[in-house]
């Protein structure tokens, strides 16, 4: 059984950016030829995909062209990362997640981007996209809400212990959705004392003071293996073998005694004997 440790981006590993929602904004427009002027309430923790639709619903826009929307961000997002923009790595993040795969375990995303943009925004970082195994990382820009993209993730590792690895009470609750444990670190809108009313195994500063913490609640949802589980124990003796060889020696000594009627009655061998008479 391997185990996955399924970061979130934005708030996790990289720090939010106040200029982070202008690319939906320019997306939308294009698209619509409108420019949003309605923000929506409290976007943290929600999928790129059910932010882009919440956008275009409170700006009376047709949400129907989310999938045209999606297209012109993941177009506007590779002229940004072109034109060399970067991000800040959270303290200590790097080295996480340099320490998960020192532990054996496997580093991957469950995050409310798409995969595009979720690469895009790790090279950004300084990060490299290829310490993550994308194969077994979840993106939001389908995903209704988070709740949904949990789910599939569960679903996907049937079988394979998973841990997530966020910053707002809706990683949180979405973890808890699908039964997957959930750590927290306030490095994102959210302090350790709102983190610390989710389900949290444990809740850090950040990634750097807080790493042992981290790893250890990591380790702790790791299934026994049979080596470390306690032993099996000891079956009760049996005294069958005891009788077995009672009897076998009864049997033995009729055995002999039979015997030797026959060589007193027919001579060493009666078949040979009888077949010759």
């Amino acid at each position: 059984m391997s185990t996955y440790v399924l970061w979130d981006i934005d708030g996790t590993l990289i720090y939010n950016t106040p200029q982070g929602g202008t690319l939906y904004l320019e997306a939308i427009e294009q698209v619509t030829g409108t420019r949003p002027t309605v923000a929506v309430d409290n976007p943290h923790g929600m999928t790129e995909g059910q932010l882009l639709v919440e956008i275009l619903k409170v700006n009376q826009l047709d949400p129907a062209r989310i999938g045209d929307v999606l297209y012109q961000l993941d177009v506007l997002s590779r002229e940004q990362h072109e034109r060399g923009h970067l991000r800040d790595a959270c303290v200590g993040a790097a080295a996480a997640v340099e320490a998960v795969a020192e532990r054996g375990w496997t580093n991957a995303l469950l995050t409310g981007n798409g995969p595009n943009r979720a690469r895009y925004k790790l090279l950004a970082a300084g990060f490299n996209p290829e310490d993550f195994d994308w194969e077994h990382s979840y993106f939001g820009h389908e995903s209704p809400t988070r709740h949904h993209l949990t789910a599939g993730a569960r679903a996907s590792l049937v079988g394979q212990n998973a841990v997530i690895i966020g910053d707002t009470p809706n990683d949180g609750l979405a973890a808890d959705s699908a039964g997957i444990p959930f750590i927290a670190v306030a490095t994102g809108v959210y302090d350790t004392e709102e983190l610390a009313r989710t389900s949290a195994r444990v809740v850090v500063d950040d990634l750097e003071t807080g790493l042992a913490e981290v790893l250890a609640a990591i380790g702790e949802t790791e299934p026994e293996s049979p080596a470390e589980a306690d032993p099996a124990p000891e079956p009760e003796p049996v005294e069958v073998a005891a009788q077995d060889a009672v009897e076998q020696d009864d049997s033995a000594q009729d055995a002999s005694e039979s015997a030797a009627d026959d060589l007193a009655r027919f001579g060493e061998n009666p078949d040979i004997e009888s077949s010759q008479g």
